[in-house]
């Protein structure tokens, strides 16, 4: 912890750098018009966030391509600008991994973020992928370096550690929502993202921001145990993204 951070009482995050939020308007299940958005990354600023990398959905259900995207990104950073909200704010997206995933992927059609081309996916919650190693090969041969967007919502995986520490060997990276350690999502998923901490398998915390509730249950995480653990147990590279 730096001795910025520490001498900041106002402050409640531990670090500069989001790296999974749904900020740009209506274009996802994210925010749903300017307004909220505006009021979503103030929220963040609050808290002591100084760089958001905001990361739409690309899916079958919401159907984004970059082009719609970045035209979102900068119709969002006027804004900002015009508001006078000093934030950086960053653009990438997070990717269902499906056939169309895929294909974007041979096109070399991926919005990423940070030098070493972080790749945030995601999977069903509910289906386990048919041939995940194959996946996160094709990720890294396209030069890419894949990043797991919350790995512990993926009910199948609930089984054992085992299974995380089989997916980590592959090469990919974790990143955790912080609102899974103050049970939003159900207390399996608290159960293990508290595991992942402890066995240091985290490398990216997310704030996964949507809306209102989002961001309050968010602020619950800052003062929660398992917060500092996070830090204490694993390398944490949010920051390195400055």
């Amino acid at each position: 912890m730096s001795l910025f951070h520490f001498f900041n009482k106002n402050r409640q995050t531990l670090v500069d750098v989001d790296i999974h939020s749904h900020l740009i308007p209506a274009i996802d299940d994210g925010a749903k018009n300017i307004e909220r958005s505006i009021e979503l990354i103030l929220s963040l600023k609050e808290m002591g966030y100084k760089k958001l990398i905001t990361t739409p959905h690309i899916s079958d259900m919401f159907p984004n391509t970059s082009t719609i995207i970045l035209e979102g990104y900068k119709a969002l950073k006027v804004e900002l600008a015009k508001r006078e909200i000093d934030i950086e704010i960053e653009v990438a997206a997070e990717y269902y991994a499906d056939d169309h995933f895929e294909e974007l992927l041979s096109k070399r059609d991926i919005l990423t973020f940070g030098k070493e081309k972080y790749l945030l996916f995601e999977l069903s919650y509910f289906t386990p992928p048919k041939d995940l190693e194959s996946l996160v090969n094709d990720i890294k041969l396209a030069g890419y370096t894949p990043v797991l967007a919350h790995p512990e919502r993926y009910l199948y995986f609930h089984d054992g550690i085992d299974d995380y520490i089989n997916v980590k060997s592959m090469g990919v990276l974790f990143q955790i929502n912080l609102n899974s350690i103050v049970n939003y999502y159900s207390d399996e998923v608290t159960k293990i993202a508290k595991q992942l901490i402890l066995y240091g398998l985290v490398d990216f915390i997310g704030s996964d921001t949507h809306h209102r509730r989002h961001t309050k249950f968010l602020k619950e995480s800052f003062s929660h145990a398992l917060y500092q653990k996070v830090f204490k147990n694993n390398t944490i590279l949010n920051d390195t993204l400055l």
